[in-house]
């Protein structure tokens, strides 16, 4: 059986953080803002975040992705996690309404989290069936 490299790990990993912080900032920040609306002022966030989100998520999944297809040589992560990183692009950088962008970037980073974790099964899974195999 062999051992997953700590960088393949790390980049998975990374993935899959960032989209659960990307997924907690879209549903709980407008929440919050709606339910606190005196803490609005305190709460706003800069408003090139999306975009450096975007600038890190991006280059992270692209690493993930193709490390571990070189590992499992599957594609069914890319196909999800690609609409994902679609759906995010759209989301930051298409001025539209608070409602829209939300609409587009929280499926956009489940898409991410389901597409890296898949990833990361494969990963775990697969290179031990090949293994088993050969």
């Amino acid at each position: 059986m062999k051992v997953l490299s700590c960088r393949q790990h790390l980049y998975d990993g990374l993935a899959i953080t960032a989209s659960f912080i990307c997924l907690i900032h879209c549903l709980a920040l407008p929440l919050l803002i709606v339910l606190l609306p005196t803490l609005a002022a305190f709460l706003t966030v800069p408003e090139p975040f999306h975009v450096w989100a975007l600038g890190v998520s991006v280059p992270i999944s692209l690493l993930a992705l193709s490390a571990g297809y070189r590992r499992h040589s599957g594609a069914r992560p890319a196909f999800i996690v690609l609409p994902g990183l679609v759906l995010l692009t759209l989301g930051a950088l298409i001025p539209s309404s608070e409602w829209m962008e939300t609409a587009l970037t929280v499926p956009g980073a489940l898409l991410l989290a389901v597409g890296h974790g898949l990833n990361w099964h494969m990963l775990r899974h697969g290179t031990q069936k090949r293994k088993a195999v050969a």
